[in-house]
Parts: C-alpha cells; sequence; structure tokens
C-alpha cells in the first residue's frame, strides 16, 4: 500500500493529444511522449501517480501493463474534460474492505459529517474573504441544524440551502448567477466543472488504491452507474477548487478571451485548455497529502471505526 512518504514524490500527469502521430509509451522506466517515433518528452514511472490524457492519442500495451505494476491509474478524457474510460490501479482483491463498506449501519451519521466538513470550509472560506458576520451566522445556523436531522433527503437539503448561499456570496462581485453542473451557461460554471473533474478523478484513484467499492456511497446512495464514494468524499475538498477560481480571477489569470461561447456555452478554446489545467492541478498538489491522509484515514474509519477524517481548507 501506498504510503504518505512515497505520494509525497507523486505528480500528476497531464498529456493533451494534438496530432495522430503521437504515441505514448514504456520505455526504461519511463513514460514517453512520442511523435513520428521519436521522443518529445519523457517523466519516471517512480514519479507518476495518475495520468490524464485529453483528446486522442495512442496507447501501448506495455504501457498499460507497466502502469499498474507501478500503481499509476490512467483516465482518458475528451476534449470537453469529460472522463468516458478510466485504468484505475487498486487493489481489487480487499474484500474485508467491502464487507465493512457494505455493513456500515450510520450512513446517515456518516453523511453529517461530510456535510458538516464541506459547510465548515465555506464558512473558513467566507471568512478569509472578509464576508459580514451576518453571512457567516447564516451558514453556522445552517450548520447547526445538522445534528437534528433524521433522515438522508434532509442532509440534502441542508446541503443545498448551504451550497448555494456560500456560491451568492462567494462570488457575488463576479457576478455569480448560479451553479448549473455541466451546462457551461457561464465562464465559473465551467471552471468548476473543469475542476472538480479533476479532483474528482484524483480522489477516485485514491480510492481504489485501498481497493474500496466506489460504487457505495453513504451521502449518495446507490446508483446505476455512479459512484457514489466519490461523489461523497468530494465534498469538503469543492472549496479547494472553488478558493482557486477567485483566487485567479483576482489575479487576473482568468481571460473571457480565453474561452469561445458556442451554441449558448463557454468552451475553453483548444490551445488554452492547458493554462487552466495547469492552474486546478496545481492547486490539487498544493493539498495532495492533506487529501491522501484524509483517504488513508477514511479506509482506517471503514476498517476499525477510528476518528472520521476531517479536512480543513488552508
Amino acid at each position: 500500500m501506498l504510503t504518505l512518504p512515497d505520494f509525497k514524490e507523486k505528480q500528476i500527469l497531464f498529456i493533451k493529444g494534438k496530432y495522430k502521430e503521437e504515441k505514448i509509451k514504456f520505455l526504461n522506466e519511463n513514460i514517453c511522449l512520442t511523435r513520428f517515433d521519436k521522443i518529445e518528452n519523457q517523466v519516471s514511472c517512480h514519479k507518476i501517480f495518475a495520468i490524464f490524457i485529453i483528446g486522442d492519442c495512442s496507447l501501448t500495451t506495455v504501457l498499460i501493463r507497466k502502469c499498474q505494476e507501478y500503481g499509476i491509474s490512467i483516465f482518458l478524457l475528451k476534449n470537453n474534460f469529460l472522463n468516458y474510460a478510466k485504468i484505475i490501479s487498486f487493489a481489487e482483491g480487499n474484500y474485508l474492505l467491502r464487507m465493512k463498506q457494505y455493513s456500515l449501519k450510520n450512513e446517515l451519521e456518516i453523511a453529517k459529517m461530510i456535510v458538516n466538513n464541506k459547510i465548515e470550509n465555506y464558512i473558513n472560506l467566507l471568512k478569509k474573504n472578509k464576508k459580514t458576520k451576518k453571512c457567516i451566522l447564516y451558514l453556522n445556523e445552517i450548520k447547526n441544524k445538522i445534528s437534528l436531522i433524521e433522515n438522508s433527503q434532509d442532509i440534502l437539503g441542508i446541503e443545498g440551502m448551504a451550497s448555494k448561499f456560500f456560491f451568492q456570496n462567494y462570488f457575488e462581485d463576479l457576478g455569480w448567477y448560479k451553479r448549473m453542473p455541466q451546462t457551461k451557461v457561464d465562464i465559473i460554471n465551467t471552471l468548476m466543472d473543469l475542476g472538480y473533474t479533476i479532483l474528482f478523478n484524483f480522489i477516485n484513484s485514491l480510492l481504489g488504491l485501498y481497493g474500496f467499492d466506489t460504487y457505495k456511497g453513504f451521502y449518495h446512495k446507490l446508483f446505476f452507474q455512479r459512484k457514489s464514494l466519490v461523489c461523497d468524499l468530494i465534498e469538503p475538498f469543492r472549496a479547494i477548487i472553488d478558493k482557486q477560481i477567485l483566487k485567479s480571477y483576482n489575479l487576473k489569470q482568468i481571460n473571457k478571451k480565453d474561452f469561445k461561447f458556442i451554441n449558448g456555452r463557454y468552451n475553453l478554446s483548444y490551445k488554452n485548455q492547458k493554462k487552466y489545467i495547469e492552474i486546478f492541478s496545481q492547486t490539487i498538489m498544493d493539498n495532495k497529502e492533506k487529501i491522501f491522509i484524509y483517504i488513508r484515514d477514511f479506509y482506517y474509519f471503514i476498517m476499525n471505526g477510528s476518528k472520521f477524517p476531517i479536512f480543513r481548507i488552508n
């Protein structure tokens, strides 16, 4: 099992397929990007945790086999960053963990702790953004209602209220409309989709290392082909992406000219995708150790009833 000292040295590798002549292959313990069989770039396998391949590119069977040996997960994304396939490095034989996942009786309490953590991070971001005490007080009032909840539907309502209020206030100066996943109705929603997608796949890879059944969640219930556990555990970490979006706006890193508005949707132009991938991947890497520790401690929580993990936004 991957340890924290080893994980500290790991990075995410993003590869943007541009030409049909490009191929990704394994050579001398390196992941190599070649064009017309000439090496364009290469990275040591020992430094890679996951590879995100965007667009079209050829993969060798040797590469796939070696990625499994080195514990490297591969994610295949369309140009709009939709993840359509994956090759996860995972501990598929951990049946004891999966038995415990399905036998836990305190699903509502787990859901409460997840949502409570998410709202706490919302509150911390608003405090650091110097929002009024009234805003902080309102979110605290919402959070305090969690302990009184007696069913899963009510916890969904609490989380929805908190998120809506947070977005309205946190992105107020940016002309916030509302959160509409995958619609790309504005630039902020488009960036959220991108950032959350990268974060989702990163957490999915970590859960795979321990052998979790990622379809069995606690807050998000079983649903056909939905990775409910990943949907659960991404919640406290969404604040990382939200914080980075506002920071990037303030630093003038986000430029409306980078986006194309086509058929009522904002899309990143081909040449500007790399810029925003780097922004979000870097902020995830800045928090990678905390995310790793959270997933590791969640594993201990499931296996032996240790304390439920908490992530606090910096």
